[in-house]
């Protein structure tokens, strides 16, 4: 709405680190390797010195079989990144570029 403030943030990024009981059929982020991308995008956005961004850790998000997963507002892009590169190209392409990591997205037709 028009009366709402600024946003504090020009982009928040929330990490799901959501751990399920081993061998759970949906599986989880954190057994995935979310913890330590969410770790290193949280290094590497301060080491770009990337203004008015915050990384977060989340709670489980509801998309486990596709993790990790990563969401971004305020645009509400969701993406699975699985490396510290893709993490890179996110930062640079979508968080600093404002552009969109097609192949890394999650959409939709990923829903169950």
């Amino acid at each position: 709405m028009s009366q709402d403030p600024p946003p504090f943030y020009t982009a928040h990024l929330f990490m799901c680190t959501n751990r399920r009981p081993d061998g759970h059929k949906r599986g989880s982020c954190a057994e995935r390797g979310s913890e330590p991308l969410r770790d290193y995008m949280k290094a590497r956005a301060k080491e770009l010195g990337i203004p008015n961004i915050r990384v977060n850790t989340a709670g489980c998000l509801e998309r486990c079989e596709f993790g990790p997963a990563l969401v971004i507002y305020p645009e509400g892009v969701w993406y699975r990144p699985t490396t510290p590169a893709d993490i890179d190209e996110i930062l640079a392409v979508h968080v600093q570029g404002g552009g969109r990591v097609t192949r890394l997205m999650l959409t939709e037709k990923d829903v169950v």
